[in-house]
């Protein structure tokens, strides 16, 4: 099955990229090239339900190519670079026993996966159970703004790289701290990143404007399959913002309308612009790799960007 390997293989090939740059479609062809299987390395499609919002892999696709990391946790449970890396090395170490010279194919745009992923995590204490629910109770009744400040002044270096105001990253970093006395940032490594033998990192990117037009009729499309419904089912099943998995580009915006505070047309240009920053995020931290091997579907068709990628497999192969 799938390529005929050296006894060094290349168990990882990662594709990667920002949003709406149009991933999905080339990683299912890559993975009937291999003959094998993907693993979705995106921090949100690994949550039931949460379908439209997330740009799922259709169940469609699923069936023409197996999925990991796709619909195995419900909303209410908290995922993090941990727990992910803990799924994914169950996966890889069973899919090497089945097919131990066929590599698995990882796709997805977030970047603390994908480094996870990549080059592995920093040993870090654990989370204090009881803190972590009062500052949750903290957070809900006096607001993440004062959390964030409290941040601020114990963690600067941390507190100025998150993107925005994001709950859970604030509570750890803030439980770490008061359960060591040592900032967050200081249990990070700066090592520069390494890619290891074994894997191979190819990315797809697109000019700005290009991907800001893809990212305006990717986020129309989802209005149009059904995204505030979709949310709206959520809620009545009972989720809701206190969820991780709600605290999400295109969810928290539509949840907004729903309590008034956005009219339905703010809500989605809210959603255009953030997705639109979150790619420019996802675009500077990938600047920070310089073994990514670049492609660009606006100069290449697909058909060549998999014959280079195939081409580049081979060639690392033999």
């Amino acid at each position: 099955m799938g390529l005929i390997m050296n006894p060094n293989p290349i168990r990882k090939i990662v594709l990667l990229g920002p949003t709406a740059v149009g991933k999905t479609n080339l990683s299912i062809g890559l993975a009937e090239r291999l003959k094998t299987s993907i693993v979705s390395v995106d921090a949100r499609q690994s949550y039931r339900y949460l379908d439209i919002g997330t740009a799922k892999v259709s169940v469609e696709q699923r069936k023409q190519i197996p999925h990991f990391n796709v619909d195995n946790l419900d909303p209410v449970d908290s995922d993090s670079p941990f727990a992910f890396l803990e799924r994914i090395q169950q996966w890889d170490a069973e899919h090497r026993q089945a097919y131990p010279n066929t590599p698995l194919v990882y796709v997805g745009g977030s970047t603390l996966y994908l480094s996870s992923l990549i080059n592995g995590l920093d040993p870090m204490p654990k989370a204090n159970p009881a803190r972590v629910t009062q500052l949750k109770e903290q957070a809900r009744t006096e607001g993440i703004a004062l959390l964030y400040e409290k941040l601020i002044r114990v963690d600067t270096d941390y507190a100025r790289k998150m993107d925005g105001l994001n709950p859970q990253r604030i509570i750890r970093a803030l439980d770490v701290y008061y359960e060591t006395g040592k900032p967050f940032s200081s249990f990070h490594s700066n090592k520069p990143a390494i890619c290891p033998n074994h894997t191979l990192v190819f990315g797809l990117n697109r000019p700005r404007s290009s991907l800001h037009e893809r990212i305006e009729k990717r986020v129309d499309h989802m209005m149009e399959q059904g995204l505030v419904e979709e949310v709206r089912g959520l809620l009545q099943k009972g989720y809701s913002l206190e969820n991780q998995a709600l605290q999400t580009v295109g969810y928290s915006e539509i949840i907004s309308h729903f309590n008034g505070e956005l009219s339905l047309e703010e809500a989605v240009e809210k959603i255009k612009t953030h997705t639109r920053r979150y790619a420019k995020r996802q675009e500077t931290w990938f600047r920070k790799w310089p073994f990514i091997q670049w492609f660009y579907p606006e100069e290449q068709t697909e058909l060549e960007i998999l014959n280079l990628i195939s081409k580049e497999i081979e060639s690392k192969s033999n």
